[in-house]
């Protein structure tokens, strides 16, 4: 390719090699994830080796469900050589305590779920718990009727 710097690839080859797809690549770039990408003669943005390691670690803790200002947080402690620690695991306790609040939502939603689906009949009939409650309650899916 003309124009094509050593060491560069495209940006269709980085999301290959990193299973982030170019829309995502992109829209770090856009809110400061990534760096502004050095760009060909031809114009097409080009990643190096740093910018793939940058998307490998972004890939990995949005695998690890990281919001993206901790994401933020956390990359900035990874440039960071003279960071503690001790900030890390707190980011990361942190999101450990999020996700089992959202685990004991999840579970509350499926005991309430499978509570309704045990009453229901299933049959010819109209007749529907699930429905019922579904209309009847604002707040359905967090606890069933007493």
């Amino acid at each position: 390719m003309k124009g094509h710097e050593p060491g560069r690839i495209t940006i269709g080859e980085a999301a290959r090699l990193t299973g982030v797809s170019a829309k995502m690549i992109r829209y770090y770039e856009s809110i400061g994830l990534l760096p502004a990408p050095i760009r060909a003669e031809s114009g097409y943005r080009t990643y190096g080796a740093a910018d793939l390691h940058t998307l490998r670690f972004v890939r990995r803790a949005r695998d690890l469900g990281f919001s993206m200002e901790a994401i933020g947080d956390l990359l900035a402690l990874w440039r960071d050589r003279s960071r503690s620690s001790a900030q890390v695991k707190a980011i990361a306790l942190d999101h450990v305590a999020a996700l089992r609040r959202r685990i004991a939502e999840l579970e509350g939603m499926a005991g309430t779920l499978s509570d309704l689906a045990e009453r229901c009949c299933g049959d010819e009939r109209p007749d529907c718990p699930i429905l019922d409650d579904l209309a009847e309650r604002p707040d359905a899916g967090t606890s069933p009727r007493p």
